[in-house]
């Protein structure tokens, strides 16, 4: 997929003032500091579309991007960054999780996982519950060019390992670098492949 034109559509923090769910949508998520942003600018060759903050957990709406006038790219808050009050935590998770749930023309959940890390437990129960409510997701692997190939295996290893236990399988996987463009072409052509494949969902019009 070549990435012709991206723009930023609107910000909410609100489900029913989102855009109508006519066109193909992917929500991108990740614990805090995972390297979101970097990858979404990356993926549509935009600096600067998604904001990077220097501190974690900033971003604390659902933010809208439209890429070649066919699909949505939906930028979700980042989880399990300490410096917001609980109430806010709690009024954040039934946020989103009402959002993923409910979201009629939602495709697949794009979960981003530090590669650089061990399973962490925040990124594995969030996949569960995807997986209980019946959520499409693949995993993003992000930063792999920070270390060796070898490092970045071994840690995908041990996460899939961590599904299993849940999981009869594994959702698909991709390994990224925002840096060297890794993975790039992958993840446009997953996206690519599910919109050909897409129907105009029933919906609720106000």
């Amino acid at each position: 997929m070549i990435v012709k034109s991206a723009e930023f559509i609107c910000s909410n923090t609100q489900v029913s003032k989102l855009p109508p769910p006519v066109k193909p949508e992917y929500a991108f998520i990740g614990r805090s500091n995972v390297g979101k942003s970097s990858l979404i600018n990356m993926l549509v060759a935009k600096k600067g579309l998604a904001k990077t903050s220097q501190t974690p957990g900033k971003t604390q709406l659902i933010n809208h991007f439209y890429i070649n006038d066919l699909w949505y790219l939906v930028d979700l808050p980042g989880y399990g960054y300490a410096r917001i009050s609980k109430s806010k935590k709690e009024d954040w998770n039934k946020f989103i999780r009402t959002y993923l749930d409910k979201r009629e023309s939602l495709q697949c959940v794009m979960v981003l996982i530090d590669s650089r890390l061990e399973p962490q437990k925040i990124d594995v129960e969030f996949c569960n519950w995807l997986g209980e409510k019946g959520l499409s997701f693949v995993l993003i692997f992000t930063k792999a060019d920070k270390q060796s190939s070898i490092k970045t295996d071994q840690n995908i290893a041990k996460f899939k390992k961590a599904l299993l236990a849940t999981f009869d399988e594994v959702p698909p996987i991709f390994v990224t670098s925002a840096e060297t463009q890794l993975g790039r072409d992958e993840v446009l052509g997953f996206i690519d492949g599910v919109n050909r494949n897409f129907v105009v969902p029933e919906y609720q019009r106000d």
